[in-house]
């Protein structure tokens, strides 16, 4: 059989694309190198039998309010997909206990945060109203396909109904960096430290251009969706969109290293794997791989000769850390009200996160890192046995490349070695025991995950990156991945990249897979 389309590796963007595309009647071919679908959605028992970790992503509230959930979120429920939630998504402890939690209840939200400093409540009720009030054209840009007539007829829509001077000044003030957002609204410190993490998980830093507003969209969409996470591990959701894509007709191999993409008259007409087997397609090929890849040895001399000029200077980011603890109990937090909180973060504020992603972008392992504690167990029971728990932690800011130790305590090599690794976890474990009153007691085993190790297990975590690239402005919206990028095409006919590295960035959304099943299957 001749496939419609060949669809290069299995994160969420593949398998949406897949799983719409089949829907359409399209015959496709999911080919995954690794022994597992799913990309970043891997489940694991990780640390002891009985207990199941994501070992990379975790939390779905990007695919919940996305359009690709509503376009397939009835159907991968059919196939098991289900979400637990809670309605504490997310909260900071400071080093001296302060803290606050955000909820999924606005009112409540704006009460607790007035508390603690008068008009911080008003000042929170204007930035997610603010968000409400402009989302067909914030989320337009962010999940539509750039170029083309819908965003184009958007954009002058928005310029008519503002004014083309109003539309302007409202596009410069998105731009503002978290640190003078959060600075200048914000009077409590324990705000400033809820909201700037949040940055690093889109790939930022509290001092970039734009980062305010991706705050500010996360607090909407954590306050709207909460944190939600899959049922028995995010390797559910793989599993489930296996399960609705073979329904489907669609056909998904495992075990398939695509070394090659097969270009013949300017066209890509299929694939060859390592073993040196070709396939061919009648449509489509579909790649969702760094742009390092595509471009390098994928295309090889096919390759546009202004892409492969331009990914030499395509900048990945951070690199991510990960580590896993299996509990005996559920841990007791020395500050109230965090037994239920879906994901924590040990932070002092917007000081400390711009510290701790600096020292990780100049290739130094952080004096203090910027951690964030999952609690799945809280929000799942199946993830342990019973009267049991797990921890999920991450580390947002750990460097790609290693040159030292920012507080000279740790020797390295230039490498994340086993004995680096383990002592980096050491110091985030230091710092979880001042706020885990009986964490000796319950730990049971660890397991710790390197920028390396985890791009052994993904290769598109290119040094540990998890989001496809740095996602500052110069690599992001209609310049991602490329300056001269234009939507999901590649230069070569009928090859779409899709996957963290394109529009519209990185998380659980799927969103690159919608647009271009959207586009190709008409």
């Amino acid at each position: 059989m001749v496939a419609d389309h060949i669809i290069i590796g299995s994160g969420i963007n593949a398998l949406t694309a897949a799983a719409m595309l089949s829907g359409k009647g399209h015959k496709v071919l999911v080919l995954e190198r690794a022994d597992h679908v799913g990309g970043c959605m891997l489940s694991t028992e990780a640390t002891l039998p009985g207990f199941t970790h994501d070992v990379m992503a975790a939390t779905f509230v990007l695919f919940l309010t996305g359009p690709a959930h509503a376009a397939l979120g009835q159907d991968l429920a059919r196939h098991g997909l289900e979400f637990c939630h809670t309605p504490h998504p997310t909260g900071v402890i400071r080093p001296d206990g302060s803290s606050v939690v955000l909820t999924t209840d606005r009112a409540g939200n704006i009460a607790a945060f007035d508390r603690l400093a008068a008009g911080d409540g008003d000042a929170y009720k204007a930035d997610v109203t603010s968000i409400e009030a402009n989302a067909p054209l914030l989320f337009g840009l962010l999940g539509g396909e750039l170029w083309s007539r819908q965003i184009a007829t958007l954009i002058a829509r928005e310029a008519w109904k503002r004014g083309p001077r109003t539309l302007l000044a409202y596009l410069g003030e998105a731009l503002m960096p978290a640190r003078r957002w959060l600075g200048s609204i914000y009077q409590a410190p324990e705000l400033q430290a809820l909201f700037a993490p949040w940055t690093l998980h889109c790939g930022l830093s509290p001092d970039d251009a734009y980062s305010g507003q991706m705050g500010k969209i996360v607090a909407f969409a954590l306050e709207a969706a909460g944190a939600p996470i899959a049922k028995g591990g995010a390797g559910k959701a793989a599993q489930a969109f296996r399960s609705l894509i073979e329904e489907r007709g669609g056909t998904v191999r495992t075990g398939a290293d695509v070394t090659r993409i097969l270009v013949e008259n300017g066209r890509a007409v299929g694939v060859r794997l390592s073993n040196g087997e070709e396939l061919r397609v009648s449509r489509s090929v579909i790649a969702s791989v760094a742009p390092g890849k595509l471009y390098g040895p994928l295309l090889g001399n096919d390759a546009p000769p202004a892409a492969r000029e331009a990914v030499k200077t395509f900048t990945h980011g951070r690199g991510n850390f990960q580590l896993h603890y299996a509990l005996n109990a559920a841990p007791r937090w020395t500050t109230e009200g965090f037994d239920k909180v879906a994901l924590i973060h040990l932070t002092d504020g917007i000081d400390a996160v711009s510290k701790s992603h600096n020292e990780a972008l100049r290739g130094m392992l952080p004096e203090t890192p910027t951690i964030c504690v999952g609690q799945p167990a809280a929000l799942d029971p199946s993830r342990a046995p019973d009267g049991k728990a797990i921890l999920w932690i991450q580390i947002p800011d750990a460097p790609r490349a290693i040159k030292g130790d920012a507080a000279g305590e740790i020797a390295t090599d230039g490498t994340w070695n086993e004995a680096t690794r383990e002592a980096f976890a050491d110091r985030i474990e230091a710092i979880l025991k001042r706020h885990i009153s009986n964490f000796d007691e319950i730990v049971l085993k660890r397991r710790a995950y390197s920028p390396a190790d985890l791009e052994a297990i993904n290769v598109n975590l290119v040094g540990g990156d998890p989001y496809g690239g740095a996602a500052t402005i110069d690599q992001f919206f209609a310049w991602r991945p490329l300056p001269g990028s234009v939507n999901h095409a590649t230069g070569v006919k009928d090859l779409h990249h899709i996957g963290a590295s394109t529009h519209p960035g990185p998380g659980l959304s799927g969103g690159s897979g919608f647009l271009v099943a959207n586009r190709i299957a008409k």
